[in-house]
């Protein structure tokens, strides 16, 4: 990505993501997260430093509550995008007594990533639609 492909988010506060990687899907967020600032986001640590929340991997019903906790700490305005099948379906873990059946019942979900897992570029894509509805 070049730096000409950065992209103007037209906000009066810096766009942060904090990384929820709880699965396998969490190894691929990872390797996008370096490739961030060239859309303009800043990863972060701490959900009260975050506007963006990526939601990746299994949310167990047990994980649910801390997912429900970093959102709540997020300052205004706050979007979630949730990433691969186990995040976005609970994915081939679906039927388990134990798992959440898309975290997009517990929480709006703004976008969602297809993938078992995707990749990176399908994480940078999802920025580009949050993007997108952000300045809609």
């Amino acid at each position: 990505m070049t730096a000409s492909a950065r992209l103007e988010w037209g906000t009066t506060y810096q766009v942060t993501v904090l990384e929820l990687g709880l699965a396998c899907c969490g190894v691929e967020v990872m390797a996008a997260l370096d490739r961030l600032p060239d859309l303009g986001v800043t990863p972060v640590d701490g959900a009260g430093e975050a506007h963006v929340l990526v939601v990746s991997g299994t949310v167990t019903d047990v994980m649910l509550p801390a997912v429900l906790r970093s959102y709540e700490a997020m300052p205004e305005p706050r979007y979630v995008i949730s990433v691969g099948a186990c995040s976005n379906t609970g994915g081939p873990y679906w039927d388990s007594y134990s798992v959440t059946k898309g975290i997009d019942q517990a929480l709006p979900v703004h976008v969602a990533v297809p993938g078992c897992p995707p990749r990176p570029e399908a994480l940078l894509e999802g920025l580009k639609a949050l993007h997108r509805l952000v300045n809609a």
